[in-house]
């Protein structure tokens, strides 16, 4: 990048840096982004830069892959049912060791290491998230969140750390429970009425019936697309908790391809962007 393309990206950034200073975007962090060595010391570059900048980021952090493979190591048999982790009570200490231990700590290390100031939380931590055994599916310990503490996370924020979150909830009946990341993260953006909600995936966004990316939806138009089958198979979710998040009180909500270094900046600081940003009916 030349000198003259560089000081055009720092301009264009500067008004999207004074209309978010001071606000809260809650970000799904997940998929390749990470999984691949690279992009996991991006990512903690990009969430400090945010920081620095006077944004409150609040990391909401999955870890499926890692469940999987030592579930596997421990021959402890695992199936999906619409999408969500059968959870029995052998499933829940190694979901709930591998979220709340390594894959947590790991990405407080990162971020620490690229010059920000992370603190890991669990959901069970302080009672943070509370939830209640999903009904209407024979799934086991996954819950749908109740309530959140909101209070927990703008303390962290407000003393200069950034919140990661591993989404294992206390349950109102005293039992623990997983909860979806994609579904808590949307819990927590509208529970802190966050300006935006950042969902970071494998896929480029919401594509078109000709595959191209679109860049900007109404939240009236994803029904649509649902309807004709523009949108299928696993974005379907991943948009309703778009949705779910802004008919919740969130400002904007976002899916971009956590395989590209920096989306988030990319997304949030230049006018083209780089995914799907979904708004309301305006």
């Amino acid at each position: 990048m030349g000198d003259k393309l560089k000081v055009q990206t720092l301009l264009e950034a500067l008004p999207y840096i004074k209309k978010f200073t001071g606000s809260t975007f809650v970000i799904k962090y997940g998929g390749a982004a990470m999984e691949e060595e690279g992009l996991k010391k991006e990512f903690a570059k990009d969430v400090s830069l945010l920081k620095y900048v006077g944004i409150n980021p609040v990391i909401v952090h999955g870890g499926g892959p890692m469940i999987g493979r030592l579930l596997k190591d421990l021959e402890i048999p695992t199936k999906f049912i619409d999408g969500l982790r059968v959870t029995d009570s052998k499933t829940l200490e190694v979901v709930e060791m591998v979220l709340s231990g390594l894959v947590n700590k790991e990405i407080v290390k990162n971020i620490n290491d690229m010059g920000g100031k992370a603190i890991g939380l669990s959901g069970k931590d302080g009672r943070l998230l509370v939830a209640k055994k999903v009904k209407g599916k024979d799934i086991g310990l996954v819950g749908e969140i109740v309530t959140v503490d909101v209070a927990i996370i703008q303390n962290i924020s407000g003393h200069g750390y950034i919140p990661v979150i591993a989404p294992i909830a206390d349950g109102v009946d005293g039992n623990s429970y997983n909860i979806n990341a994609d579904t808590a993260a949307g819990s927590i953006a509208k529970a802190l009425s966050a300006k935006k909600f950042i969902l970071l995936t494998d896929v480029e966004g919401v594509l078109d019936g000709k595959g191209k990316l679109i860049s900007t939806l109404k939240r009236a138009e994803i029904e649509k697309l649902i309807d004709k089958k523009v949108v299928s198979g696993g974005m379907i979710p991943k948009v309703k908790c778009c949705i779910d998040a802004l008919w919740g009180g969130v400002g904007e909500a976002h899916i971009l391809d956590g395989r590209i270094p920096h989306a988030i900046l990319l997304e949030v600081f230049t006018d083209a962007g780089v995914g799907t940003e979904i708004v309301g009916d305006r």
